[in-house]
C-alpha cells in the first residue's frame, strides 16, 4: 500500500518547499515506523574506557540492515561524546549504512546543532543523500548531554543562541548553494558555494524537542517538521504540545496537514510479553539510574517501568500486539504520521535486537500501516460528505 503525492513531497522538504529532483520518486505509508539508536557500549566505570566499540558498531549496521530487508521506513542514529554511546559521528556510521540497505531513510537522531558547524553538518548529509539515492535526513536538537560544547570550544551560556544561529545557517546553506551569512557566534560567510548539494533537494531537516514550548514554536513557525520525544510520563498530558505545533504553524501560514510529526519512545519487543519485559528492564534501569545520578533523578523501580509498559504509559514493550495497540491508541492522540522506537536504551544482547526489529517490521508495521490508512481514509469520507451537505 505504497503511494506518491504532492504531499509526501512537502512532508519531506518541508512547507512551501517543492522535490527538486526527478531522479528519485518518495513512497510513503500512512504511518512510517522506524527505530533510532544510542549504540549504547559498555564502559569500565573505574576509568571510563570504552570496552568493545568496534563489534558494536558492527551489530549497529546490521540492525540497520535488517530494519531495511523487513521493511521498516527510517533508522536514526544519535550523536553523543561519552563513553557509555559508541557514535559520535551519525554520518559516517549512516554512510556505512547506505552501502549496505537499499529503501530505508538514514536520519541523524539527534545532530547537536548548537555546538557543531551547520556548514559541515549539510556537507556531511549532502554526501550521505547522494550515496544513499535521496535517503538521507537531518533532525537536529540541543540534545540532552552538554559534553560537546566544552569539546569544540562552545561556551554552554550560549546554549539557546548557538542553536537558533547554526539553525538559520543550516536552513540557508540548505536553500541556497551561494550564500552571505553573519551571525555572532561564527566567522561570517562571503558569497560561498557549497557542495556537494544533495541528491534530495532540499535534504530534510526535522526539529527534535522534548516538549519545551520554546523549541515547538521554533520548529513550527520555521515549517519544519517535528519529533517529539515522550520517555516518560502519560503520553496523553502531550496533546497540548502538538495542539501548540499545529496552531503556531497555521498563524505562521503553514498547512499543518503538510508537516508530519515523529513520536520517538523507549521500547522493546519480544515473542513473549513477559519475555519483553525481562530482557529489557535491567539494560534500561542501569542506564536510567546512572544518567538520573548526574541530573537528580531517583533511581528507576521495576515498579515505575511496568507502570511505564501500559497502554496509557510512555514504554512501548510487549508483545507485538501490544505494541500495535499502543502506537493506535497514541495515533488517536497526536495524529502522528511517524513513530520512532529506541530499543537498546543501555547495551543488549544482540540477539534479541535482531529478533525485535524482525518482530517491528513484520508483525507491527504492516498492522499500523493498514489500521492508520483505514481510519484516514473512513476519516477523509466524512469529511467529504459533510462538505457536500454544507454545500
Amino acid at each position: 500500500m505504497q503511494r506518491e503525492t504532492n504531499a509526501t513531497q512537502k512532508k519531506w522538504c518541508g512547507a512551501g518547499r517543492s522535490l527538486r529532483v526527478s531522479a528519485i520518486s518518495l513512497y510513503v505509508f500512512p504511518m512510517e515506523i522506524g527505530i533510532y539508536s544510542f549504540a549504547e557500549t559498555r564502559f569500565d566505570p573505574t576509568t571510563g574506557r570504552q570496552l568493545d566499540v568496534g563489534s558494536r558498531l558492527r551489530d549497529l549496521l546490521e540492525e540497520i540492515e535488517l530494519a531495511d530487508e523487513v521493511g521498516l521506513d527510517v533508522f536514526g542514529v544519535g550523536e553523543h561524546h561519552r563513553p557509555d554511546y559508541s557514535v559520535s559521528a551519525p554520518a559516517v556510521v549512516l554512510a556505512a549504512a547506505a552501502a549496505r540497505t537499499k529503501n530505508i531513510r538514514l536520519t541523524s537522531a539527534v545532530t547537536v546543532l548548537s555546538s557543531d558547524d551547520p556548514v559541515r553538518v549539510f556537507q556531511d548529509f549532502a554526501t550521505l543523500d547522494q550515496i544513499s539515492g535521496g535517503r538521507a535526513e537531518i533532525m537536529v536538537g540541543r540534545g540532552s548531554f552538554t559534553e560537546s560544547f566544552p569539546l569544540f570550544g562552545q561556551d554552554l551560556s550560549d546554549y539557546d543562541e548557538l542553536f537558533a544561529e547554526n539553525l538559520d545557517l543550516l536552513l540557508k546553506v540548505r536553500e541556497q548553494e551561494r550564500i552571505t551569512w553573519s551571525g555572532q557566534h561564527r566567522p561570517s560567510i562571503d558569497d560561498r558555494a557549497v557542495y556537494p548539494r544533495p541528491l534530495l533537494d532540499p535534504i530534510p531537516v526535522w526539529i527534535a524537542v522534548g516538549g519545551t514550548p520554546q523549541s515547538v514554536v521554533r520548529a513550527a513557525t520555521l515549517g519544519l517538521p517535528m519529533a517529539l520525544a515522550i520517555i516518560g510520563g502519560a503520553p496523553a498530558r502531550f496533546r497540548h504540545v502538538v495542539d501548540l505545533y499545529r496552531a503556531t504553524a497555521a498563524r505562521a501560514g503553514h498547512d499543518p496537514v503538510a508537516l508530519p510529526i515523529s513520536i520517538n519512545s523507549h521500547g522493546f519487543l519480544a515473542d513473549d510479553p513477559g519475555d519483553a519485559a525481562e530482557i529489557a528492564f535491567p539494560p534500561f534501569a542501569e542506564t536510567m539510574t546512572r544518567i538520573g545520578r548526574e541530573r537528580g533523578w531517583p533511581p528507576t523501580s521495576r515498579g515505575q517501568f511496568d507502570a511505564e509498559a501500559t497502554l496509557r504509559g510512555a514504554l512501548f514493550v510487549g508483545s507485538p500486539q501490544e505494541v500495535i495497540e499502543k502506537i493506535l491508541y497514541q495515533h488517536e492522540i497526536f495524529r502522528h504520521e511517524r513513530f520512532l522506537i529506541q530499543l537498546t536504551v543501555g547495551p543488549m544482547p544482540h540477539a534479541d535486537v535482531m529478533r525485535a526489529i524482525e518482530l517491528l517490521g513484520t508483525e507491527v508495521a504492516p498492522v499500523v500501516r493498514r489500521e492508520v490508512g483505514v481510519t484516514e481514509s473512513q476519516e477523509g469520507a466524512a469529511e467529504s460528505q459533510s462538505e457536500k451537505v454544507k454545500s
